[in-house]
């Protein structure tokens, strides 16, 4: 079996070479042409080379072009994996240091508040330009495989405006499965579960072992005792103790979805755990993506000189895309949590809006049970976030300032924070900041430029944020070149894209 599968923004170290190594574990698929595109030359060919090295090591007749161009990229594929970020770390910086200007303290920016509001501004145009590619030459019938942030959000674009079957791909219900299991004292496999929901706000509503269901009361003292996930998973454990409900994303993501944990400096600390950035630390994920990145092109040389790893069976990671492709095309069956087009899946969210649910792919194509109705309380932090994702997505779709500045009023973490007037005046910085990614706002930036020259600063608040640290220089990192090193290869999930 020989199929083509492009990588748009292959320039990410982390992803491109473990979900090929992935692919590659599959007997079907030893012949498969990697095509790999990015608009940075230099961390395309330094993927590139290491991806080169890696199959040539293990005797494998898989092929790898790479290349700028996205029409090259995907003329034939078969299935497209998307891991951009548009804009790269320089607009993920603005992402995260202008809304803490006016107070609004993210861990990472990149699914719901400000950022990830803004991250989605940049990252549709380029995914629909992706969408017109893959239309215009790919094989007919072509699934894209999308794994860039905003999740929800790109992907409502992609079905809804680019033509394009389109499935969200995350790792987040995968992660807190092992770690129910883990309270349970059980291993993952031994317990069944059954998430629904919205992409980083899907909630375990079904957890079964031994043939018994286990209830809220139950999980809620196993994660108070836990010795590790007591301090580190402080706002997801208060939210199980309030809504009932485990829900799928870390700490530091959830925390900034709601508008209850990280609307006061002072209480922030109180939520939060310092020994992952992932726990809840002030612009966590940029400190460690801007680390991993300088690293890397440090290291690339020691890198390349190493023994390349041995593919095997027993090193496949448990990322869907190489499972679904798997299925797609030989009929194994695979059941995983994918983000779909809602279609009733989901009583009471709304049919247009992405959820993530359990779905089974098989020769047939991608199949969804119904779920039905989630409890009250989850529905109802869910359809104020979805509300967003709405007017975020159309707000990026024409290009309107007034939606968009609407979403930022809505987003729970950012109105718990910030007064209208301030909401204005941050969207109207960021909009200025991040010019060269939106040209769907060429005309709004010349008034937000004056508007801005006019008005009093209201984006005064001087604090770095109640848990920032600061990112390592190289020579620092070079002490400990092992944590350094496991750092770069996991943090850079998301490379760059532009036009074709």
């Amino acid at each position: 079996m020989s199929i083509k599968i492009a990588f748009v923004g292959a320039g990410s170290l982390g992803f491109t070479r473990g979900l090929i190594h992935d692919i590659l574990t599959v007997p079907e698929f030893k012949n498969t042409h990697f095509s790999l595109m990015d608009i940075s030359r230099k961390n395309l060919d330094m993927v590139s080379q290491l991806v080169e090295r890696d199959i040539k090591a293990n005797k494998l007749p898989a092929k790898v072009t790479s290349g700028l161009q996205l029409n090259t990229a995907v003329k034939d594929a078969d299935y497209i994996i998307c891991t951009i970020r548009q804009g790269g770390l320089e607009a993920f910086k603005t992402d995260i240091e202008i809304p803490l200007q006016y107070g609004i303290d993210q861990c990472v920016g990149d699914t719901l508040c400000a950022g990830g509001i803004m991250y989605g501004q940049r990252g549709i145009p380029a995914l629909l330009d992706i969408c017109k590619a893959i239309k215009a030459h790919a094989k007919p019938g072509a699934m894209l495989l999308n794994y860039a942030n905003p999740m929800a959000m790109n992907t409502w674009a992609c079905n809804t405006y680019g033509g394009v079957p389109t499935l969200g791909l995350c790792h987040g219900v995968e992660g807190g499965h092992r770690q129910i299991a883990n309270v349970l004292g059980k291993k993952k496999e031994e317990v069944n579960i059954i998430a629904a929901g919205i992409n980083h706000q899907t909630w375990y509503i079904r957890i079964e072992t031994e043939g018994r269901l286990i209830g809220a009361d139950e999980l809620l003292k196993g994660f108070e005792k836990h010795p590790n996930y007591s301090k580190e998973e402080k706002a997801r454990i208060d939210v199980l103790k309030r809504i009932g409900y485990y829900s799928t994303e870390s700490n530091g993501h959830l925390s900034e979805y709601l508008p209850w944990y990280r609307k006061r400096p002072k209480e922030i600390k109180k939520w939060i755990n310092m020994s992952s950035w992932i726990n809840g630390e002030t612009g966590g994920y940029l400190r460690v993506c801007t680390e991993g990145r300088n690293w890397f092109e440090t290291d690339f040389p020691n890198w390349m000189k190493e023994p390349a790893p041995v593919i095997s069976t027993h090193k496949r990671s448990g990322e869907h895309g190489s499972y679904i492709i798997e299925a797609l095309e030989t009929g194994r069956v695979y059941r995983g949590h994918f983000n779909v087009p809602n279609n009733g899946c989901i009583t009471n969210l709304p049919d247009d809006c992405m959820i993530e649910v359990p779905c089974y792919a098989d020769k047939n194509g991608i199949n969804i049970p119904k779920v039905g109705a989630l409890p009250l309380a989850c529905a109802a932090s869910l359809n104020n976030s979805v509300s967003v994702q709405r007017m975020s997505v159309e707000a990026a779709i024409k290009g309107d300032l007034t939606l968009l500045k609407q979403a930022m009023l809505h987003d729970p973490l950012t109105a718990a924070v910030c007064n209208p007037e301030e909401i204005w005046q941050l969207t109207d910085k960021m909009l200025v900041a991040q010019a060269k990614w939106l040209p769907q706002y060429k005309k709004e930036i010349s008034g937000a430029k004056k508007r801005l020259s006019k008005e009093v600063n209201l984006g005064t608040n001087k604090s770095r944020g109640a848990a920032r640290i600061k990112t390592k220089t190289v020579a620092e990192m070079n002490r400990d070149k092992t944590a350094a090193r496991k750092n770069a290869a996991a943090a850079d999930k998301a490379g760059m894209t532009k036009n074709a």
